[in-house]
């Protein structure tokens, strides 16, 4: 076996998998020759889009109440093309497939309060729930938000929204007031779904006040539906227009299904909102049902005899992508917590306990576990988890070693990168293929992803920029308050003309793999080599002494050079030793290029509320140039570190 393999699915677990049987599917529904492997069949779904996404609505049962005419009709450029048109389905329609006894629904929070839904009374709930929307003038079109953490609730009240045609946005509670604003403040919601508090490692947070100051602000909000998650029943008094959940839902049993257009607006979701006000990302309930699938029953090869769990708050999209995991009729697992709490290692206990199937996190807890040396493997019996799934950040080779040697020997690591921007992703895993040290599996079936130079030439083992060269159905369907296109044009489609541009520096490798390097808009240019940030992050968490870290490129003297801040374990200081360490193991392991011109020690490192490093907001204050908003970092005072250092004037 090659080194670099680190799983090997079998031959009989390779025939087993649903991304199999579609090849057998395909091949039969069109009558060619057998696909010899993968990446036969991705070359065939890229060059046959159509037909492509017309196998996997019928593969994976889509339901619609009246059947799509055409598959595809085509533009003038991928922004004009229409999907499924004449098709009338609903999204929620699609993720209740059961109303048994199974369990739908395992939810956690940091107390070990463990509650579980049935399909059949998830079914009922969001019955009475879409039931009352309705009576209290909600319609289709109308926007629903949520300030919720990761409960049941969350997921009943987007089924409920989505069942009658209204468009569902959330922001967890970590989000502050002002960044809550000013997201729903452009939406304009007429309903509010709110929770009295959260636990997070181990301090109670009320929402109340929070809930006041956001309903003064967003005046379109007609009623806030209190869920009580702190006390059994708060004080909604000094609410305005408030009422609990409970009190809230009608007698309704079955809900009454809005057939609608396969891109009808389902989901709004933001940008990160580092460089102004968030982007309002507008999302189709066709659209992001049948990519889902797609990612969920083939390249994760989930079944309904699974039990997923994507630790995620309700701010962030794999929530979203997690939740359309119902669709399979599989266990849904929530949790709303610290992953830390009580101790590092606390998720596996829930994983272990619940036979957790599929696993979902961010490289950052991964390799956090990793910096703790933990043996989660001689703890838990892990026996019935057979896929780790990570995004968030690329997942340093380190990290996958550490993975396979002390979490779990025989799981498939897979690796996936998207977004917010696709609600989906251009890069996963994929259970017939093998795992590859460092490497995204696959590119994903019927996405057209390619890697551009500056030119706009295709390129081989070199790095540069990620792009998706034919339509898909889960392209936002457009920006909120954005009549003119502008903003999505400028956001997708202004590097390469025609060609979307996804703002990641990639590489696809020669095992057809993807490496990816960070965002391309903060590629280092010392001397006109471009480096990705994660070139040099893959290098410095090998260091056992730094807890984190931020690269970022300083103007000087005409050129750029590289500047490394470090956050350090608690009972360390960055000293001349370290520093040469640093140095070291980045000339040896990566180039003499990627050697930054200047180490410094900070407290914390930024990151936005969805955990990404805020590399823009660092170099801003470096440059003394403005942040524009503060709101969408989760620790913004951390900046005051970067501030006037005087190492950066010499």
């Amino acid at each position: 076996m090659n080194n670099d393999i680190l799983w090997q699915p079998s031959e009989i677990f390779i025939h087993q998998t649903q991304m199999y049987q579609f090849m057998r599917f395909v091949q039969d529904k069109y009558h060619r020759q057998h696909f010899s492997n993968y990446n036969e069949l991705y070359t065939w779904s890229t060059q046959n889009i159509a037909s492509f996404w017309e196998s996997v609505w019928q593969f994976c049962s889509i339901r619609a109440r009246t059947p799509y005419h055409t598959a595809l009709t085509r533009g003038k450029t991928m922004r004009e093309a229409q999907w499924f048109s004449g098709a009338q389905l609903n999204f929620a329609d699609n993720l209740l497939p059961r109303q048994d006894s199974k369990i739908a629904i395992i939810a956690y929070d940091e107390k070990l309060r463990r509650r579980e839904i049935t399909y059949r009374a998830l079914y009922q709930q969001v019955a009475a729930l879409a039931d009352a929307l309705k009576k209290q003038g909600v319609r289709t079109h109308d926007r629903i938000a949520a300030y919720l953490p990761n409960i049941p609730e969350t997921v009943i009240a987007m089924l409920a929204a989505a069942s009658i045609g209204a468009v569902f946005s959330s922001c967890s509670p970590d989000f502050g007031v002002q960044g809550v604003i000013d997201r729903f403040e452009q939406i304009q919601p007429k309903i509010l779904f709110a929770a009295d508090g959260q636990y997070y490692h181990g301090k109670t947070y009320f929402l109340m006040e929070k809930i006041q100051a956001i309903t003064e602000k967003v005046s379109s909000i007609e009623k806030v539906i209190l869920v009580p998650f702190i006390e059994p029943s708060p004080d909604i008094s000094h609410l305005k227009n408030g009422i609990l959940f409970q009190d809230f839902l009608t007698d309704a049993l079955t809900p009454a299904f809005e057939y609608l257009p396969f891109n009808h607006p389902l989901y709004i979701l933001y940008s990160s909102g580092t460089t102004g006000k968030p982007k309002c990302i507008v999302h189709s309930a066709g659209g992001t049902l049948i990519q889902h699938v797609k990612e969920l029953k083939l390249h994760t090869n989930l079944k309904e005899e699974d039990c997923i769990f994507y630790y995620t708050t309700c701010g962030w999209m794999m929530w979203n992508w997690a939740v359309s995991s119902l669709a399979a009729g599989c266990t849904l697992l929530l949790y709303d917590g610290s992953p830390a709490y009580p101790h590092a290692a606390s998720l596996f206990d829930i994983i272990a306990k619940e036979k957790v199937s599929v696993f979902g996190t961010s490289a950052k807890y991964l390799a956090s576990l990793q910096k703790d040396h933990l043996n989660i493997k001689k703890t838990y019996d892990l026996s019935a988890l057979r896929t780790i799934l990570s995004t968030g950040s690329p997942l340093s080779p380190d990290t996958f070693d550490y993975v396979y040697q002390h979490i779990q020997p025989s799981v498939q690591l897979a690796s996936i990168s998207g977004g917010t921007d696709i609600v989906s992703c251009f890069a996963l895993g994929n259970p017939v293929l093998p795992v590859y040290r460092g490497q995204l599996q696959s590119r994903g079936l019927g996405m057209a992803v390619d890697i551009y130079n500056e030119a706009g030439q295709p390129v081989r083992g070199q790095k540069g920029e990620l792009v998706c060269t034919e339509p898909f159905p889960s392209m936002p369907i457009y920006f909120w308050n954005d009549p003119s296109d502008k903003l999505y044009q400028a956001a997708y489609f202004s590097k390469f003309d025609g060609v979307w541009a996804h703002g990641d520096y990639a590489e696809i490798t020669k095992q057809n793999g993807l490496i990816i390097y960070g965002r391309s808009d903060t590629v280092l240019n010392p001397g006109g080599v471009r480096i990705g940030t994660a070139e040099i992050y893959r290098q410095v968490e090998k260091i056992e002494a730094v807890v984190d870290s931020v690269a970022i490129g300083q103007d000087w003297e005409n050129d750029i050079r590289i500047i490394l801040f470090v956050k350090l374990k608690s009972d360390k200081i960055l000293d001349e030793t370290l520093t040469q360490s640093i140095r070291k193991i980045i000339r040896d392991n990566a180039s003499p290029r990627h050697v930054p011109a200047k180490i410094l020690q900070v407290a914390d490192i930024p990151r936005t509320l969805n955990g990404k490093i805020a590399e823009l907001a660092v170099r801003n204050v470096v440059h003394h140039l403005p942040i524009k908003n503060l709101e969408a970092l989760a620790n913004p005072k951390s900046l005051e570190a970067f501030k006037d250092r005087k190492e950066l004037g010499s």
